[in-house]
């Protein structure tokens, strides 16, 4: 048997470089993708920040225009202006709320959307109950 020639083992060694160079390059550009692929995340996640900030402040704004139509003396002035001639409540007409009118308003709305009818209708459904038989 003959030795194998003294530059095999030179090529293998060479060959092992390459594939290592290779798959360290291959690594490197991995590596350089998910790096640029995380600061464009970041630029559109800071974009997006940016877009429900000016949202936000433009909901306020339009709370606040809002709140300023909906105030006493705009509805007098609104009221003089148009010559509607309404005049504000008088206490009789006018419902003192003890508790929270949201929690009001929400127990209505499950009621409506449970029973199908309004909340001061009746509290539970009533039920009819009929019975039949089958004879020959």
């Amino acid at each position: 048997m003959k030795p194998p020639p003294p530059n095999a083992l030179v090529n293998k060694l060479v060959v092992l470089t390459l594939a290592l160079l290779m798959f360290a390059g291959t690594l490197g550009l991995g590596a350089v993708w998910v790096r640029q692929e995380i600061f464009a995340t970041a630029n559109r996640s800071r974009a997006t920040e940016a877009l429900l900030a000016d949202a936000g402040r433009k909901l306020d704004e339009m709370r606040a225009q809002i709140a300023t139509a909906e105030s006493v003396a705009a509805l007098l002035q609104k009221n003089d202006q148009l010559r509607l001639a309404l005049v504000s409540p008088r206490e009789l007409q006018v419902a003192r709320v003890a508790q929270d009118p949201s929690v009001e308003l929400n127990r209505k709305r499950a009621a409506e959307a449970l029973f199908g009818r309004p909340a001061g209708a009746e509290a539970f459904p009533q039920f009819r109950i009929v019975a039949a038989s089958y004879t020959r």
